[in-house]
């Protein structure tokens, strides 16, 4: 005789945890959206503020038989960037000859002339030289200093030592350099001034990352270099450097 089943309770479902409410969904689901949308329209913004900038500015100045819009039904947007690029190459390619060197200094004897213009040219020629020369090492690095309190570290850009004129006027025995410290978070202002190098701590960052950091007000970081990249090209570096003479010899059966 078989003895009777014991009672059983009931199962109860166990308690899921509260979810999101719909107001709270639709609000994720926004936000979502505007940080997909926002970088690609404001790109896309800014690409063709640029554009129709140039064009309205070399447009004008190109005859009209060569303008697109004159044999087509619409206009070609960035046509006046591909004019801009070119008419620079050709001008950079003439005053790399003797012909073209010639008529660049018979223009800058002219300028060195005027009062007040020669020191605008001037000014504005160092700048630029120093910009984009391709053996400078201004706004190369990135660099902390201790401004605008004790305790308080800032990113500034190094630039160059002083020149001679100004070295006679800052103290004696140390060894300055030029720093520009860009404010947050528009980084084309800021504060130029001289500094002890000792007290310039440089750090291994590049100087786009530096300015990501001053426009974000601290939000975005540097990207930290993918382990597996690293293993991947050190890996390749070792393969690169073993020689065939390094290779022993099969192992014996």
């Amino acid at each position: 005789m078989t003895s009777p089943l014991p009672d059983l309770e009931p199962l109860t479902p166990a308690p899921h945890p509260r979810g999101l409410t719909a107001g709270q969904r639709l609000r994720n689901y926004f936000l979502t959206g505007i940080v997909v949308s926002g970088p690609v329209v404001i790109t896309i913004y800014l690409s063709l503020w640029i554009i129709n900038w140039v064009d309205g500015w070399v447009k004008p100045i190109i005859p009209q038989i060569y303008l697109p819009e004159t044999y087509l039904p619409f206009a070609i947007p960035g046509f006046g960037i591909l004019v801009l690029v070119f008419g620079l190459t050709i001008l950079g390619f003439l005053t790399a000859n003797l012909v073209g060197r010639t008529l660049l200094d018979f223009g800058e004897t002219l300028l060195a002339r005027m009062p007040v213009v020669r020191g605008v040219y001037r000014s504005m020629k160092q700048i630029f030289e120093t910009i984009f020369s391709q053996s400078g090492t201004s706004f190369r690095t990135v660099a902390l200093v201790e401004y605008p309190a004790p305790g308080c570290w800032s990113i500034v850009f190094p630039s160059t030592p002083p020149s001679a004129e100004v070295s006679t006027g800052l103290p004696k025995g140390e060894d300055y350099i030029s720093v520009f410290l860009p404010c947050a978070p528009n980084p084309t202002t800021g504060f130029f001034f001289y500094l002890p190098r000792h007290k310039v701590i440089e750090v291994p960052i590049s100087v786009d990352d530096a300015a990501k950091i001053v426009m974000s007000l601290g939000l975005l970081k540097p990207e930290e270099e993918d382990p597996r990249k690293a293993a991947i090209a050190a890996a390749a570096l070792l393969k690169g450097r073993k020689k065939p003479t390094e290779i022993g010899p099969p192992p014996s059966i």
